[in-house]
């Protein structure tokens, strides 16, 4: 399964990125296969594996930070493996056809 998420630590100012680097750290310690962008952190692999990285990294920032905001979206797709870059590939391949 992909899981993308979000992690924003409320209550903590309006300089949030030391936190939110804590919560990547946590998820790229993990070994799974994963991609951070501007606005989400995606993590594949089985489900208990990924939904605990998800709750290791907002346990970190719930550390620090008085209240988290958690958004998640899941593509859970039993057998697939390598959607991670599986899934861009395939796009950028159609791009390419022009």
């Amino acid at each position: 399964m992909l899981i993308a998420f979000s992690i924003t630590p409320l209550g903590v100012g309006e300089s949030v990125g030391d936190l939110v680097a804590e919560a990547v750290r946590v998820v790229r310690a993990s070994g799974l296969p994963n991609r951070t962008d501007a606005m989400f952190t995606t993590v594949e692999g089985e489900w208990d594996e990924v939904m605990a990285v998800v709750k290791r990294a907002v346990d970190v920032v719930a550390e620090k930070a008085p209240r988290v905001s958690v958004v998640l979206k899941a593509d859970v797709r039993p057998g697939v493996t390598d959607a991670l870059t599986g899934k861009v590939a395939h796009v950028e391949a159609r791009l390419a056809e022009g």
